[in-house]
């Protein structure tokens, strides 16, 4: 079983970043941790304040676009594990301006891996985990069986899922050349407590406990596989401290619903005893350009690679999902 001493993440401070290290420090008691991160507009300051009363813990506000603080970075810890988060990830904002997400997403990417080749090019070794999306992988059929796997060829479909699926290549092909250790993992859609109000799940309750209706797009089948943040993150650290190198593995979990069963789903917890009434919660708006129609994972892979893994109820995962933004719902004033 694999330990670290230190441990650099790149965009420590978004949802699925704080979650890890938060769950880094007690499953790694004696390492370093490092949190490099630009503390964007998707940042809570209650999250920076809630990281930085954990011990032997270090913030470097920098941004991944910065090629000479990426290297000092590296250079100055000397990480044996880089886990990057770092990234721009809401699809509307990519089809809205792309830029940025080229910039970051790719560009960022990038110089991670070359100041990564620049300390093992000094003898030192370490293992660079790169965290992405199930969406490099394009769509499903709504109606079909299929799942993504990890043989499944990339066709994405946003600007966003285009930049995420660039630094995925980035990644194997510095492997290859550069002969970084490596592990790249695709998740499904995350959920759970202190996530931006921009993403559908937050977005819902935080409409839902205000009494106001919920915009979906289109018709409100497009399925997502919803995986709790809390489950992914211990996934990921399982696959660090495992033998798992220079690999990629899908992390689902298997909780498929539509935008309107999941809309439906909140409600029941909000209001348990109301009747179900899709007009009386959902507005639905113009469809998303590119939508994708259904995203599911197979993560048979990473299961028979672990052997048994934890996993709570979905439903108890809304739950406390639920329970937190309603006692937290200053989080992003």
């Amino acid at each position: 079983m694999r330990d670290f001493k230190s441990i650099l993440i790149f965009g420590g401070l978004g949802f699925i970043g704080s979650e890890y290290i938060l769950k880094a420090r007690k499953r790694f008691p004696d390492a370093k941790i490092i949190n490099f991160d630009s503390q964007n507009y998707a940042t809570s300051l209650h999250t920076k304040e809630l990281l930085d009363t954990i011990e032997n813990y270090i913030y470097i506000k920098s941004d991944i676009r910065h090629k000479d603080q990426v290297i000092s970075a590296l250079k100055e810890f000397s990480p044996d594990l880089i886990v990057n988060f770092a990234a721009e990830s809401h699809v509307d904002n990519s089809i809205e301006s792309a830029e940025v997400f080229i910039d970051t997403n790719i560009k960022g990417t990038f110089n991670i891996l070359e100041a990564t080749r620049l300390i093992q090019d000094d003898g030192e070794n370490c293992i660079l985990h790169h965290v992405s999306t199930d969406e490099v992988f394009g769509d499903l059929d709504l109606e079909g069986t299929a799942k993504f796997s990890e043989t499944t060829p990339y066709d994405p479909s946003s600007p966003y899922s285009a930049s995420k699926a660039a630094s995925d290549h980035l990644v194997r092909a510095w492997a290859r050349t550069y002969k970084i250790n490596y592990l790249i993992t695709n998740c499904s859609n995350n959920f759970g407590p202190r996530q931006y109000t921009e993403k559908l799940i937050p977005k819902a309750i935080n409409l839902l406990l205000d009494n106001k209706k919920v915009p979906i797009y289109g018709n409100g089948k497009n399925i997502r596989d919803w995986i709790y943040v809390g489950e992914h993150v211990d996934r990921l650290i399982d696959l660090q401290m495992s033998s798992a190198k220079n690999d990629t593995y899908l992390i689902g979990g298997n909780n498929e619903l539509s935008n309107v069963e999941i809309i439906k789903e909140i409600v029941s917890i909000i209001h348990p005893s109301g009747q179900w009434n899709l007009g009386e919660y959902i507005a639905f708006v113009d469809d998303r350009k590119g939508h994708d129609m259904r995203y599911a994972i197979d993560d048979t892979k990473m299961r028979n690679f672990l052997g048994k893994v934890d996993k709570e109820s979905f439903s108890d995962q809304l739950q406390s999902t639920v329970t937190w933004y309603q006692k937290n719902l200053d989080w992003w004033e």
